[in-house]
């Protein structure tokens, strides 16, 4: 059983950066994929960015090259540095913890525990 916190959102002018961090307990985050989704609203929760338990890099192509991910094991901590902000940014972001093949990284299905979300708006 893995419980995760997110901290760290808040409000941004375009163009600035926050970084997210997603604080673990219960077990080890070592053998799990570790990946960050959004939800703005009235939208579906989205895929944004994946470190895989091997050590991979997955990022969604809107966030391609100004979103970063990272994981310190010694701190059992998740982070997702994020640049260059834009309004479309804008949601809840929640960090995950899943196992199993790699190619389910888009799909909310295949986590296995959420963090509660923390709210990132971005204002123009």
């Amino acid at each position: 059983q893995v419980q995760l916190v997110e901290s760290g959102g808040g409000l941004v002018q375009a163009g600035g950066s926050l970084r997210l961090s997603c604080a673990a307990s219960g077990d080890n985050i070592e053998p799990y994929h570790m990946s960050w989704f959004r939800q703005a609203p009235r939208k579906e929760r989205e895929f944004v960015a994946a470190h895989s338990s091997i050590g991979g890099y997955y990022y969604d192509e809107s966030v391609k090259g100004r979103f970063d991910i990272s994981r310190d094991i010694v701190k059992n901590t998740v982070y997702l540095q994020m640049n260059t902000l834009k309004p479309e940014d804008t949601a809840v972001y929640y960090c995950a913890a899943w196992t199993g093949p790699i190619r389910r990284l888009r799909d909310p299905g295949a986590v296995g525990y959420w963090g509660q979300g923390t709210q990132v708006t971005v204002s123009s």
